[in-house]
């Protein structure tokens, strides 16, 4: 086997691991991480800093024991605000101005993302207010998610983060007064999808808005928790429906009843993807049935047979097993790993829990992640994640999802538990593991910000192959001939289309706040550039893309909720003060709602 498609783990990284391994003890001591530093931390340091960006109207900082205001509101005591450390430049960049990085600079870039977001709710009102999703070419509505008006309510908290209040009044007013009715009359919904965006969003904006209960643009804090109540006890139908701890994958929400997909199969990340929700539901309502139901799910996860840690992408609500042997990181997998540490993150603190195995699971699967189906491309040796389609004695294929692009930020998450990585390091809080992930969670990030850069557009594809010596096909690049990695992505021709996704602006977020390096910033901005290039439309709205290599692109006419959810949200996030929904403080849902962390937000 040639060393480029030898297991990352063994082959990629910049540390002497031999010295590590006999080590008996977990930490790392300062003498190694000297070592570390010296070995594999960017020499260029900044030596003066500027602070982060804050908008002026959006951000207000609240003293020493407050946190960021969210949108001008008396959200107030909630945070302390994290220390505020010297960025990183990017490597090789000692040079680089100190405007390039001014306040200025991102302020603006955060209320560019802002109107964005006006604009994108814009297009939504005037044509489709009410149904779950904008068609900006056409010019209409249309229910593809069960008819619970999903853009609303997954828009909802990122309007309240970013100070947009008349839009945060226009889909309060709409939740408080049509929410309840569409939940006790509509027909099917799928759980998982139905959790993280409609559940997930009444959660977060329950919490954002405790302080503005009293005022006459949002309705109370109740009125949130109560409809999240109302669909919760309909969900757990699909629990307590199923013969086995894993949910059926189906509601129907005007019975309360629930069955399975066709052929009895459930994705593996679906059903163990509604935990935060339900657990932070049983922390605000007091009532435990919530939680009991959705971790029973990783209570028996965690009894069933793995390979290194990882699980096949299908399981079986009758049987209670996996099912086949496809292990990906992209659909169907994927969320099913951020929420092991998502999960243990959010309820490690309470004191009644052992919850221990979900981070061991985690840790497991991430080794086996990094053995299994890391590998670098050539020419170039960009770092992605590809597939065993077959299992682990079939043939490795060297396909990566857009879907892949959280994991970047999941591994910093898991390396830092949501400090910065200086702050980490000074507090002696970084084993080599952890190292070890958040370089691989760097190279990863890279790859995906150039998943978008070799492209006619600057946009990313769905799915991307990498040329390997085993694999390769030709003409098939991104059209943009002047990326160096042009010829290390292999893009097919049924791959092409964006669905304005937020994972690789997830991770650039969450990398972003952990390491200080302002090079996440510039991709990002990138990033935000393109989209309001190719796929902003006049009228109102953003669209889908169906070919990401051609200029003109053809639209597809389809605005996903997640671009005002998710992609939006975490873009302004990016050029925000990072006192702004801390790391370290929250965790965010698979839907970018931003949940508290269990004992680390002080109670008014």
């Amino acid at each position: 086997m040639s060393s480029m498609s030898l297991p990352y783990s063994k082959r990629d990284l910049h540390y002497d691991n031999a010295k590590f391994r006999h080590r008996s003890f977990s930490k790392v001591s300062i003498v190694d991480l000297i070592l570390l530093l010296l070995n594999s931390v960017d020499p260029c340091l900044m030596l003066t800093r500027t602070s982060p960006a804050q908008s002026i109207s959006d951000a207000r900082n609240l003293g020493e024991d407050k946190v960021t205001v969210f949108g001008g509101t008396k959200l107030g005591k909630f945070l302390r605000k994290p220390p505020r450390l010297p960025p990183r430049l990017p490597p090789g960049d000692s040079k680089s101005s100190p405007s390039l990085n001014s306040d200025s600079k991102w302020i603006d870039r955060q209320q560019s993302v802002k109107k964005a977001f006006i604009h994108a709710w814009s297009g939504y009102k005037k044509y489709a207010m009410g149904y779950d999703e904008l068609m900006p070419v056409s010019q209409r509505g249309v229910d593809g998610l069960g008819g619970l008006g999903a853009t609303i309510v997954d828009a909802l908290d990122t309007a309240m983060i970013m100070g947009a209040n008349e839009v945060a009044s226009e889909a309060s007013s709409w939740v408080e007064t049509q929410l309840s009715n569409r939940i006790s009359q509509k027909g099917q919904v799928n759980l998982f999808e139905t959790t993280i965006r409609v559940l997930g969003g009444l959660l977060s904006a329950y919490h954002l808005s405790l302080a503005e209960a009293g005022t006459n643009n949002v309705p109370k804090a109740s009125v949130y928790l109560e409809t999240a109540k109302n669909l919760a006890d309909r969900l757990l139908s699909a629990f307590t429906s199923s013969p086995t701890a894993i949910p059926f994958s189906d509601v129907i929400l005007h019975d309360s009843s629930a069955h399975p997909a066709p052929g009895g199969l459930s994705s593996t990340s679906e059903v163990s993807t509604v935990q935060l929700e339900f657990n932070y539901l049983s922390t605000v309502s007091g009532d435990p049935k919530y939680s009991e139901a959705a971790m029973k799910v990783l209570d028996h996860m965690k009894t069933l047979p793995k390979v290194e840690g990882l699980v096949p992408i299908y399981i079986s609500s009758h049987s209670g097993e996996f099912s086949g042997n496809n292990i990906r990181l992209g659909s169907r997998g994927d969320s099913y790993y951020e929420y092991l540490l998502k999960v243990w993150l959010q309820r490690r603190a309470s004191q009644d829990s052992n919850l221990a195995y979900l981070h061991n699971m985690y840790e497991e699967a991430m080794k086996g992640v990094k053995h299994l189906l890391v590998r670098r491309s050539i020419p170039k040796g960009l770092v992605f994640v590809g597939e065993l389609p077959y299992g682990p004695k079939g043939e490795f294929s060297p396909k990566m999802d857009h879907l892949v692009c959280f994991l970047p930020g999941t591994l910093a998450l898991g390396a830092t538990k949501g400090f910065t990585k200086e702050k980490a390091m000074k507090d002696n809080l970084l084993n080599f593991e952890d190292l070890e992930n958040l370089k691989l969670a760097e190279d990863l990030a890279k790859t995906c910000f150039e998943m978008y850069s070799v492209t006619s557009t600057g946009l990313a594809p769905e799915i991307a192959y990498f040329h390997t010596e085993e694999y390769s096909e030709g003409g098939l690049d991104g059209g943009n001939k002047s990326s160096e990695y042009v010829n290390d992505i292999i893009i097919k021709h049924a791959d092409r289309h964006n669905l304005l996704r937020p994972e690789t602006v997830e991770s650039l977020f969450v990398l972003y706040r952990i390491t200080e390096d302002p090079k996440y910033r510039e991709w990002g901005w990138q990033i935000f550039e393109a989209f309001e290039k190719f796929t902003r439309v006049d009228s109102g709205g953003y669209t889908s893309l169906d070919d990401v290599t051609t200029i003109p692109p053809n639209r597809r006419d389809k605005m996903e909720t997640f671009f005002m959810g998710e992609t939006l949200k975490y873009l302004y996030l990016l050029f925000a003060d990072s006192s702004l929904i801390p790391l370290d403080k929250f965790v965010f849902n698979s839907e970018a709602h931003p949940i508290p962390i269990e004992g680390a937000i002080k109670k008014e």
